[in-house]
């Protein structure tokens, strides 16, 4: 079992930045694929970003094309999320999520693609 861990939300204005962070407790997840999904207010949650698990290959919605950048440090058993330009449309509860098996490049836009999730973290951009 994969149990993980976010860390880095809170509150920003419009305009900045803020870095996500997702670590696995008791297991490496270095040979897993790994995404980021949030769920604003009223909203299902959405996938905003995965990558491989070799760090390779990378997939972003286009809502945060060009603003977030998802990457990974297999050394440390971490994957980050770097956020910027944020906009008050981002404001969500953000998840990161693991999975043991890719099938093909859709796989990193679903949710039920995932075996294992994170508690989520709060990112809130005020306008």
């Amino acid at each position: 079992q994969v149990q993980l861990a976010e860390s880095g939300g809170g509150l920003v204005q419009a305009g900045g930045s803020l870095r996500l962070s997702c670590a696995p407790s008791g297991r490496t997840f270095s040979s897993r694929a790994v995404g980021w999904f949030r769920q604003g207010p009223g909203r299902e949650r959405e996938f905003v970003a995965g990558i491989s698990w070799s760090g390779v290959t990378t997939y972003y919605d286009e809502s945060v094309k060009g603003r977030f950048t998802i990457s990974r440090d297999n050394a440390k058993n971490t994957v980050y999320l770097q956020m910027n330009s944020l906009k008050p449309e981002d404001t969500a509860v953000y998840y990161c999520a693991a999975t043991n098996t890719v099938y093909s490049s859709s796989s990193y836009y679903l949710a039920s693609r995932y075996d294992y999730w994170g508690q989520g973290t709060q990112v809130t951009v005020s306008s």
